[in-house]
């Protein structure tokens, strides 16, 4: 790993590049919030645009090609009370899966809108509807990391693959990468993600994103699920290109995915932090920037008279105050300047220039 890049350094996704150094690519997920009503799921997608959000993203699977009946409950839904009473991991995602033939609706909506529209694929049918909607890129879930035959049709569509990878080990992303290269992919992104529904901070782990752009050399993103924006905002400083982040007209509705999912306010002061934060990193170099010119002249030190100097006298250190502004001789010439002899009579408080001594 790390000897060669398993994609391009940077690909373009809705319009614009995609890399290191550009702007994060924002995902809204919308996921299941859309509770099967498709004015909801339109409102969504209005909310996501209104944020400033690059995509927004929704899921397309049905309970039948997702699940086994026989599949236990997973502790998170039973601790948060999120299964209705008697119900099933079956049940309940044949409760939420989005109707397929909203797709068409969606995505014109959302072009509308002007935001890209996404929808990760669970099963490799939805992958020929999403195609016939030309959707620009494909998501991989993390859970879909080890499904090598959805990756590589997704591969072969030519579109750029966004693949999840919590829960992955560097195998198994890099089986991932092989099946997406074997399909001819080469715009590829990697998205580092921790699963629980909300993670704690202490997993979250984000020092990954370097590893995984050290160790393949293509686009590092971060899929979150965790409260509140701080991960969001660390993630970008460290690196990453794409950002997807779950979000909800309201956590007070019934459902797995509102629970740990931003609301509308929340959804738009994240993207504002991290655009700042992006704004904030600037370059590497340290110098004076063009903002604080001004400041650097005038809230600096230099060397002003303590007292009224003659013509002719000798300079000492007590006819030296050390003051604001810095037009005058630098602070560190101090010594330099020292026994010179006055050129002409100086006043108290004259910001001393080299040419007022001989």
């Amino acid at each position: 790993m790390g000897s060669h890049s398993y994609g391009l350094r940077d690909f373009p996704l809705g319009g614009r590049l995609v890399g290191p150094g550009r702007p994060a690519y924002v995902i809204a997920e919308a996921g299941s919030n859309h509770n099967r009503d498709l004015v909801t799921a339109k409102r969504l997608i209005d909310v996501a645009a209104e944020a400033g959000a690059d995509a927004v993203k929704f899921q397309t699977y049905t309970a039948e090609g997702l699940y086994s009946r026989n599949t236990p409950t997973m502790s998170y839904l039973k601790d948060a009370d999120l299964l209705e009473q008697q119900e099933s991991v079956w049940d309940l995602i044949k409760r939420v899966e989005i109707p397929w033939e909203w797709h068409g609706d969606l995505a014109e909506h959302a072009k509308g809108c002007g935001i890209d529209f996404l929808s990760t694929p669970f099963q490799e049918e939805a992958v020929d509807l999403l195609e016939s909607l030309d959707v620009p890129a494909y998501k991989i879930a993390s859970y879909e990391v080890n499904h090598l035959p959805l990756i590589g049709k997704c591969a072969a569509t030519g579109k750029p693959l966004l693949i999840s990878t919590g829960m992955a080990s560097l195998g198994d992303i890099e089986r991932a990468l092989d099946t997406a290269n074997g399909a001819k992919a080469d715009q590829i992104a990697i998205l580092h993600c921790a699963i629980n529904y909300p993670p704690k901070f202490a997993d979250l782990n984000l020092r990954a994103i370097t590893t995984l752009a050290a160790a393949f050399n293509i686009p590092i993103g971060w899929s979150d699920h965790s409260m509140g924006h701080t991960a969001d905002v660390v993630a970008v400083a460290l690196g990453a290109c794409i950002i997807e982040k779950h979000f909800t007209l309201s956590r007070d509705q019934p459902g797995p995915d509102h629970p740990f999912a931003l609301e509308p306010k929340e959804l738009a002061a994240m993207v504002t932090a991290i655009r700042e934060a992006e704004a904030s990193l600037g370059v590497s170099v340290k110098r004076v920037t063009e903002a604080e010119a001004e400041m650097y002249v005038l809230g600096r030190r230099s060397l002003v008279a303590a007292r009224d100097i003659a013509i002719g006298a000798a300079l000492t250190r007590d006819d030296i105050a050390i003051k604001r502004p810095g037009t005058g001789v630098p602070v560190h010439e101090l010594e330099q300047i020292l026994g010179r002899r006055a050129a002409r009579p100086i006043t108290s408080d004259e910001v001393l220039t080299w040419a007022d001594f001989v």
